[in-house]
């Protein structure tokens, strides 16, 4: 005779109620509401993980993402609201304690400890010690390689972090995560600085994960990830809770309004704009081992866009441009005359500026208010007689561009680094802005940024151009170059293999056969 439960089960499967074959909670958020100085962070926020699950957590910037996992972590405690975690309430504990619970978090914004080997970042503060007391760098290194293996990620556990490229570091931060043997792991921004494959790589030791029981908190503002990868979707918007949903019940355009409460219509503003004389030539510029030979020209209204793997070089050739890498051979040549630029003050005055890849190790100040990180690299414009410093034009400045890129922050008083990713890279775009520059190069401008953002940051770029400026855009989303730039050159370990000029004939694979090098040295 079939018990009863069970026979109700299979009852109800055959009637097509799915829900019986729902498994249990690992998490439940109710409630949390989480208030700063002078802000209300969260608001009555929700959020439900079920066992064996990847759970997308989406919004906007400062719709409350990472600080809600904070709380969740012990990071920020929560101001009210409960968290049950294996169905029992969990409170008054750290970071700590949460890691020996089973809950591990991967941030957004990495924190290598660059001098020292990748072991030694694996199991900081966990090392295996011998009978005598002493840290066992063989048996660190074995168990490195152990779970090294688990992520198919073939470097040398004794590598420094400091020679890994950004991506690896990011893929040790995975490995780290999985060290810890947790139930529940949360992935913020995992694979902003990966290549499709080392996505690819990423999304398969996510499904592995997965089946062995783990669940898997996703946050990532990459709308085809969530549909590739997620379970169910949990959507914030301003700090307060909008939805769950299905993956498989939703869309593109419900997906987004959700996260922005109105429709994105043109996520690529990209207008037609009067393409003026070269401003910008680059001849044959070479830097030891990292790129040989680069050639091109970008003319005042354009927006160049540059696409390649991880690793192609792109970034290094525009730090060379700007002066803050050395370069072995070559000429930049602006307005038909030849400059030397050896340094960003040299870049600057030559009428350059550089948004950065990385943020955070190379672009804000922490420490530092939205004001003072706005303004850093045009005080001279602001330094008056007597050497006194002109705070009211300053602030007319600063809110000009707090309003026009619609940064979310409580003042300009705040310090940057508590404002969320993507609002700090605005505020990145309006200090370059502040230098008027006539030559911009942009490197990875929208990489961690919400869709609703990404739009404006587009517009912005592309009115830019419509003023006379000379861009230069560095990507790694194709749809991004392909639905903002008037021509793509792409790279490949260190050599330009294409100048393409037709972009709104070209697909994203044929780019990715310049990029892999299966397409050399041809202009399209």
């Amino acid at each position: 005779m079939i018990p009863f439960p069970i026979l109700h089960q299979v009852i109800m499967y055959e009637m097509g109620w799915s829900k019986v074959t729902e498994k249990p909670n690992v998490l439940e958020m109710k409630n949390i509401v989480k208030n700063f100085p002078g802000v209300q962070a969260l608001k009555n926020a929700e959020l439900t993980v079920r066992d064996g699950e990847i759970h997308a957590l989406m919004g906007e910037n400062g719709a409350g993402k990472s600080t809600l996992m904070k709380c969740l972590i012990g990071i920020h405690p929560q101001t009210s609201g409960e968290i049950y975690f294996n169905g029992n309430l969990i409170e008054n504990y750290s970071t700590a304690d949460t890691l020996k619970m089973g809950i591990s978090m991967i941030h957004q914004e990495l924190n290598p400890v660059e001098n020292r080997p990748i072991m030694e970042n694996i199991w900081l503060g966990r090392e295996p010690k011998n009978r005598f007391g002493l840290v066992d760098h063989q048996k660190m290194y074995e168990m490195s390689k152990e779970v090294l293996e688990i992520i198919d990620l073939k470097e040398d556990p004794r590598t420094e972090m400091r020679h890994l490229t950004v991506a690896k570091m990011q893929m040790i931060e995975i490995a780290k995560a999985i060290s810890y043997n947790a139930k529940l792991i949360i992935m913020d921004e995992p694979t902003s600085a990966l290549t499709s494959r080392e996505v690819d790589q990423l999304f398969g030791i996510m499904r592995k994960l997965k089946e062995n029981g783990k669940s898997i908190i996703y946050i990532s503002h990459k709308l085809d990830e969530i549909f590739a990868i997620a379970d169910r979707v949990t959507v914030l918007r301003d700090g307060e809770y909008v939805g769950t949903e299905e993956t498989e019940n939703l869309t593109v355009e419900k997906m987004i309004n959700m996260m922005v409460g109105r429709d994105v219509t043109d996520l690529f503003p990209k207008v037609t704009c009067e393409i003026g004389d070269v401003k910008l030539e680059v001849k044959n510029l070479t830097g030891e081992k990292l790129f040989s030979n680069v050639s091109f020209d970008v003319r005042k209204g354009e927006i160049l866009g540059v696409a390649g793997l991880v690793g192609a070089g792109r970034t290094e050739v525009i730090e060379a441009i700007f002066g803050i890498r050395s370069k072995t051979e070559g000429e930049v040549w602006i307005d038909g005359q030849q400059v030397e630029i050896n340094s960003s003050e040299d870049a600057i005055r030559n009428g350059m500026a550089l948004l950065t890849e990385d943020r955070r190790m190379n672009g804000i100040f922490p420490m530092l208010n939205v004001l003072q990180n706005m303004s850093i690299s045009n005080m001279k414009k602001y330094v008056g007689k007597f050497n006194l410093v002109n705070h009211n034009d300053m602030k007319e400045d600063c809110t000009r561009y707090i309003d026009a890129l619609s940064v979310r922050t409580p003042s300009m008083y705040q310090r940057i680094e508590n404002l969320s990713g993507g609002n700090q890279q605005k505020v990145l775009v309006a200090r370059w802005l502040l230098t008027e520059p006539e030559i911009l190069f942009l490197d990875e401008p929208t990489r961690g940024i919400d869709v609703g953002a990404k739009a404006e940051i587009h517009k912005l770029i592309t009115n830019l151009a419509g003023q006379g400026k000379t861009i230069v855009m560095i990507s790694s989303e194709l749809p991004e170059v392909m639905g903002m730039s008037d021509r793509i050159m792409v790279m490949h370990e260190g050599r330009v293999t294409g100048i393409i000029d037709n972009r709104k004939d070209l697909t994203q694979a044929e780019i990715m056969r310049y990029a892999t090098g299966a397409m050399d040295e041809k202009t399209a």
